[in-house]
């Protein structure tokens, strides 16, 4: 059994091992087959709970408490004790990972789920690797009140037949990531309901809803419902339902990544009818298909088998898809059928647009609400982030004109003002003035949704032509369906202008052309070969962009409706919006932005140039509760200002110079600083996002933060450095927040400036600007590992340049030198392979992928090494490589 158990390695693979049935040969020529985990008969499974064991990797380690399961460990607790930070639990078990879960044959890779408390806080996570503080969750009851002290917790989550619930059904393995997913509360909920509804159908109104707001995982849920479902035998087929292509191919996307080869996408309306007519349990499907399916006559024969089978439709955003004629011929088609909605953004009453005289709601077509997760329960979970909304160029009549002034008034958006030359003009060069504060210099992208297609061309003309005028160097796409221009049509809340992606000779030929030549620009851009030629490279050329976006290859997308909907993107931050929105078009556009990434990115930014603050305000009173604002909208910058000054205050009191940091009394006192300054950095990271940031706002000044980053991450060193030397301390398992203090714009160009300035000053001005700039580098963690280069180059080379203007001549030359001579070091003092270490970095500089000691490590080392030296020599070899890395190629680009 410890043979099969030790085949296959790493947690992805032991959680299929647990999953999976072992053929075992008696003696007797017998053949049985053994479970690890009873995912049938779950009251099978026997439980056992441990205390204090451990485990000897690099390190040796001792775990709190472990759930096992058939003598597996499939649960692992860390407890902190009340007072400490949560975090702390999380930052140990990430240690453990590294140090010893492995050890031992791996045996704690079987581990499924990581639980996390401190008495007072408690939460859960699936055990995969990379990931973040922020993909940690809460339990809560049905109505989404969070259950956080740890007995209560423990009641409701750790009951054994809850417990097996989680893992045998509610943590997906992901085969695109190869990780592990395990579901929210509200997702589990939510399952619970729809099947619970299959299971026990009632005998009218047997429909149901489900309103989880945008960004809380809806595919993850509807996937695990759809997987649930096909196994119930009473069952015929379950069909995922969505009214876009686009939607189509990423939601086959997503599936195939939870459960791969579980769906096949319907590329044409035949394959579909096959689909129904084979053993294909689960079909997803667009309804334009299913329509075609149901009313040609050509399919109906083969159809017509179906109309009395019991299949369950589920409809992804069916507050778009569900109010036309195609779900009346499906309710009239199959008799025997029942339906499920999930969307982010129910039509109600109010934000109905009214049909044959008419207004139908998600209610009216899907009867029962199963189970509500709105955007305040998402911001309280921190599920989702925030939005800082800002209202820029208002307009009010002024003698008979419409003047740009900075107050609201409403109705003065007419075509001719919107539309004019130097409106336009004036977003542009104000989006482009200001698009790296909202996007942290890029680390993040941004969308711009406009009015009409009309607008559109003429906002991505201007930005090409600011930027053949050398105004900015912003990579700016561009995508809409080329029909007939229309007017603006998200007055009405429907986001509906793109539905299909279509190619062909379809539309106004001027607007083809037009988007062929902005095509045409995004290959020079990106070497890619797309057109609107036929349907399949028009539908590659959205794929891409869509790829572009995510990856921040692209810095803004514009678009009318197109990806408003449907398209999640953990580093878009920003949206420009130029064009009326009301209601679900409204929310569903803004949550674009609010998908949660990691400290760095604070909340949504959405910068609005229409007089859309009422339209907001009643989109968001609809959507969750008209008192809802404080917890949705981020508080205005002078309260930001206000929070930073008073914890200056604080450090101030703590530590009154930076200095003063080292002379810390003890480790307790080094706690406080700690997060004393890590509030600092979080504050400053959202003000540094706000238009009207001005650092003399600030009672610190950026020099004096600089110098306190510097002290701060000096005790950060410290921790590592006792960590090395397996020293206990109080600081080992704190979060740092070092991303908080990367900052892009203080790179080796920054410095060259400094350093030109320090070439030509007289003698006391060089004093300060030599202190300027090795305390600026020591203050970056970019620039930090450079610090002694730069110092050396200050000494020796700087005096040798002829001129202010050859410094960065001087310096590539004095740096490549120094990095040649840094490899070939590594080279010799390791005994490496030159090229295949040239070749490990650039792959490790390209992708960001850190190099792995046993496989990529392994294949440098020339020198044959003891069993005992492999693993040290290993691990040595792989920090030099990452410090050389840091060092020398990353922020380096002048």
């Amino acid at each position: 059994m410890l043979h099969h158990l030790d085949k296959k390695s790493g947690v992805f693979a032991k959680a299929k091992v647990l999953r999976d049935r072992m053929k075992l040969e008696r003696e007797d020529g017998q053949v049985v087959y053994l479970d690890f985990f009873d995912s049938t008969h779950a009251g099978r499974n026997r439980w056992q709970v441990t205390q204090q064991v451990e485990m000897e990797g690099s390190y040796k380690n001792r775990y709190d408490v472990t759930i096992l399961c058939n003598g597996l460990p499939v649960v692992q607790i860390e407890l902190k004790r009340r007072g400490l930070e949560m975090k702390e639990a999380f930052n140990q078990i990430q240690r453990y990972q590294k140090h010893s879960y492995w050890a031992s044959r791996g045996l704690f890779n079987f581990v499924q789920l990581f639980v996390i408390s401190n008495g007072v806080n408690t939460k859960y996570y699936a055990n995969a690797r990379r990931q973040s503080f922020k993909q940690t969750f809460f339990w809560a009851q049905e109505d989404n009140k969070t259950i956080r002290e740890l007995q209560p917790f423990a009641t409701a989550f750790l009951d054994r037949a809850h417990l097996a619930a989680m893992i045998r059904k509610y943590i997906v393995l992901s085969e695109t990531d190869k990780v592990l997913m395990v579901r929210r509360p509200y997702q589990y909920y939510a399952t619970e309901k729809i099947v619970e509804r299959v299971k026990n159908r009632p005998a009218e109104k047997a429909n149901g809803y489900i309103w989880h707001t945008t960004g809380s995982g809806k595919t993850l849920t509807s996937f695990k419902a759809a997987q649930i479902l096909t196994a119930l035998p009473e069952v015929k087929k379950v069909v995922f339902c969505v009214d876009r292509k686009d939607l189509d191919a990423q939601t086959i996307d997503e599936f195939n990544g939870f459960s791969k080869g579980s769906v096949d996408g319907t590329d044409n309306t035949k394959k579909l009818v096959k689909q129904f007519t084979d053993d294909t349990k689960l079909i997803v499907t667009t309804i334009q298909k299913l329509n075609t399916a149901i009313s040609k006559a050509a399919y109906l024969k083969q159809m017509e088998a179906l109309r009395d089978e019991r299949i369950v439709f589920i409809f992804d955003e069916c507050h778009r898809s569900q109010f036309g004629d195609t779900h009346k011929r499906i309710v009239e088609f199959f008799r025997d059928h029942q339906m499920f909605g999930f969307t982010g953004t129910p039509i109600f009453a109010d934000n109905a647009v009214a049909k044959d005289g008419k207004k139908h709601t998600t209610k009216d077509l899907f009867h029962k609400k199963l189970h509500s997760y709105v955007i305040t329960d998402a911001i309280k979970d921190e599920n989702v982030l925030r939005f800082a909304v800002e209202y820029v160029g208002r307009y009010k009549k002024k003698e008979g004109k419409a003047t740009e002034v900075d107050i609201e008034v409403e109705g003065i958006d007419t075509k001719e003002l919107m539309e004019s030359p130097e409106r336009l003009e004036r977003i542009t060069d104000y989006i482009i003035e200001r698009h790296a504060v909202k996007t942290r210099n890029k680390e993040f992208t941004a969308m711009m949704c406009v009015s009409s297609v009309d607008v559109l061309i003429k906002y991505y003309e201007l930005f090409a032509k600011r930027k053949a005028e050398g105004k900015h160097k912003l990579k700016v796409a561009t995508i809409f369906s080329y029909t007939a221009n229309e007017e603006d049509k998200g007055a009405d809340g429907i986001l509906d202008d793109d539905a299909e992606i279509e190619g062909g000779d379809k539309g106004d030929p001027h607007t083809r052309e037009v988007l062929d030549g902005f095509i045409r620009d995004y290959n020079a851009m990106f070497q890619t070969n797309y057109s609107t030629k036929d349907t399949k490279s028009f539908y590659g050329y959205y794929k891409d962009i869509a790829k572009k976006v995510k990856s921040r290859k692209v810095d803004i997308l514009l678009v009318v409706n197109m990806f408003l909907t449907g398209f999640d993107s953990k580093s878009l931050n920003t949206l420009y919006v130029d064009k009326t929105l009301r209601y679900h078009g409204l929310v569903q556009a803004y949550s674009r932005t609010n998908r949660i990434l990691n400290e760095v990115k604070s909340q949504g930014n959405i910068v609005v140039f229409r007089n859309l603050k009422k339209n907001t305000d009643e989109a968001i009173s609809l959507f969750s509760d008209p008192k809802a604002k404080e917890e949705i909208f981020v508080p205005p910058y002078d309260e930001y200002v206000k929070q930073f000054n008073e914890t200056v205050a604080l450090l101030i009191e703590l530590t009154p110079k930076p200095g003063d940091v080292k002379d810390l009394p003890n480790e307790d006192a080094e706690l406080k600083f700690v997060k004393i300054f890590r509030e600092l950095m979080r504050l400053k990271n959202i003000l540094e996002s706000f238009s009207e940031y001005e650092a003399d706002d600030l009672t610190m000044t950026e020099q004096r933060f600089n110098d306190f980053a510097s002290a701060y991450l000096d005790l950060s060193d410290k921790v590592k450095m006792d960590q090395k030397k397996e020293n206990a301390s109080i600081l080992e398992d704190v979060d740092f927040s070092l991303e908080l203090l990367h900052r892009d714009l203080i790179d080796v160009r920054y410095i060259l400036k400094l350093l030109a300035q320090l070439y030509d000053a007289d003698e006391p001005e060089q004093v300060r600007l030599r202190k300027l700039i090795l305390d600026t580098v020591a203050g970056d963690i970019e620039l930090r590992s450079k610090r002694e280069l730069i110092e050396k180059f200050i000494e020796k080379s700087l005096p040798e340049a002829g001129s202010a203007a050859e410094i960065p001549d001087c310096f590539e030359e004095f740096w490549e030198k120094e990095r040649a001579d840094a490899f070939d070091q590594l080279v010799k003092e390791e005994e490496l392979d030159a090229d295949k270490l040239k070749k490990l970095i650039d792959r490790y500089v390209y992708t960001g992928e850190k190099p792995l000691p046993d496989l990529d490590i392994v294949e440098l080392i020339q020198r044959p090494l003891k069993i005992a030296e492999r693993g040290p020599t290993r691990k040595r070899v792989l920090e030099k490589v990452v410090d050389y890395v840091t060092t020398f190629i990353r922020g380096v680009a002048a």
